[in-house]
C-alpha cells in the first residue's frame, strides 16, 4: 500500500520469547526515565509495567513468526515518542477486529487517562509476560481475545473466523484477527457501554462504528487501523 504500509494475510501466528540485549534502551536509560517522568506528570495513572517488543518478525509459508523480548513500558513509550529510533526493534501488538452482524467494524476510543487519549483503534494492548506460556510461546491470539473482553466486555463466538491480517507500518506490526459477532452494532455498543459502567476507570471512553470509508477519521485513527479498514471495506 501507499505510505509504506503493507497488509499481509496469514493463516497462523507463531510468537516466542527469547533473550535480547536492547542496546538502544540500555545506552539511553537516563533519557528514557527523564521522558517517563514528564509523561507521568501529565498522566499519573500510567504504570511502568513489563511489556514485550519484537527483535524479529518474518513471514513465510502463510505463517508470521515473531521473536519477542521483555522490557519496561517506560522504554516503549520513549521508543515510540522518539520516533522508533532503533530499526532492529518493532512495536508489536495483537487485536481482534470485531465486526457486527450488520457489517460495522467496532473500534474503541481511548479514555483521557491513557497514554493514547482520544485515539480510536481496535481494542488491544502490548503483549506482556502474562501472555508467555511455560514453553516460551507467546500466545498473541489469547492476548487479543483478553484485551477485547477486558476493554469492551465483548466475546466472539467459539466458531469465529480463523486467520490474521498483519499490518506493517515502519516499526509497527499490528497482528489483526477479524471476527464477526452475532449481534448488530447497536446492541454490541450498548453491551460495551454497560461494561464501561461497571469499571472504576475504564480503558475506553466508548466504541466507534465504521461502516464506510466516510467513517474513517485520519485525525484520531492510527495509520494501521485506517489501512485495514480501507482494505476491508473495499473487499466487502
Amino acid at each position: 500500500m501507499s505510505g509504506g504500509i503493507s497488509l499481509t494475510r496469514v493463516d497462523r501466528v507463531a510468537a516466542a520469547l527469547e533473550p535480547h540485549d536492547w542496546v538502544w534502551a540500555r545506552e539511553n536509560r537516563a533519557r528514557i526515565m527523564a521522558h517517563w517522568a514528564e509523561r507521568l506528570a501529565a498522566k499519573p495513572r500510567m504504570f511502568n509495567g513489563r511489556v514485550l517488543l519484537a527483535s524479529r518478525v518474518t513471514i513465510r509459508d502463510g505463517t508470521a513468526e515473531a521473536r519477542l523480548f521483555e522490557t519496561d513500558f517506560a522504554s516503549l513509550v520513549a521508543f515510540r515518542d522518539f520516533g522508533l529510533p532503533d530499526p532492529s526493534v518493532s512495536n508489536v501488538f495483537a487485536a481482534v477486529v470485531p465486526c457486527s452482524r450488520d457489517g460495522a467494524y467496532l473500534l474503541g476510543r481511548m479514555n483521557g487517562h491513557t497514554a493514547n487519549a482520544g485515539q480510536v483503534y481496535f481494542a488491544c494492548g502490548t503483549p506482556d509476560p502474562s501472555d508467555v506460556r511455560a514453553d516460551g510461546v507467546v500466545d498473541l491470539a489469547a492476548s487479543a481475545l483478553r484485551e477485547l473482553e477486558e476493554e469492551t466486555g465483548l466475546v466472539p463466538p467459539p466458531d469465529a473466523e480463523e486467520g490474521w491480517v498483519l499490518v506493517r507500518d515502519g516499526g509497527y506490526f499490528a497482528f489483526l484477527r477479524p471476527m464477526t459477532l452475532a449481534e448488530e452494532a447497536e446492541a454490541l455498543i450498548a453491551r460495551a457501554e454497560a461494561h464501561f459502567a461497571t469499571e472504576a476507570v475504564p480503558e475506553l471512553a466508548g466504541l466507534v462504528a465504521v461502516r464506510s470509508a466516510r467513517d474513517i477519521d485520519p485525525a484520531v485513527m492510527p495509520p494501521y487501523a485506517q489501512a485495514f479498514l480501507h482494505d476491508a471495506l473495499r473487499a466487502g
